[in-house]
């Protein structure tokens, strides 16, 4: 099952000092807004999000059909798919997916407690 790009999602506490402090290790900005609390940043092939507010804990996030550069792979399966394999699999991801295309987003949680985001932007 291809579930595309990879980025860790901190939880940070104030993404003005979050930023500037990856940022010193080589980081810059991909994306995102800091007025919103939220950046995406990037070193070489490596992405993390920065949220502020947004989440209790960190978390891992694929982002399905994106590549690290944010571009479309054309090779991850869409969301609902992939929700349907992991639910028939037993894994719970909570309610479906409603909408039958386009963007969609599920979470679960790992057998210690790690919250893991499945986000699709296409």
């Amino acid at each position: 099952m291809e579930i595309g790009n990879f980025s860790v999602s901190l939880a940070v506490k104030d993404i003005e000092a979050s930023k500037a402090f990856y940022e010193k290790l080589g980081f810059v900005q991909f994306g995102g807004d800091v007025a919103q609390k939220w950046v995406i940043l990037k070193n070489g092939a490596t992405n993390i999000g920065l949220f502020q507010g947004m989440f209790d804990k960190n978390a891992l996030t694929f982002n399905p059909g994106w590549d690290h550069e944010a571009k479309p792979d054309g090779k991850a399966q869409d969301i609902r798919v992939i929700q349907q394999r992991l639910n028939a699999a037993g894994v719970d991801t909570g309610a479906a997916i409603e909408s039958p295309s386009g963007p969609g987003s599920f979470m679960l949680t790992d057998p210690d407690g790690n919250p893991i985001l499945f986000d699709q932007h296409l």
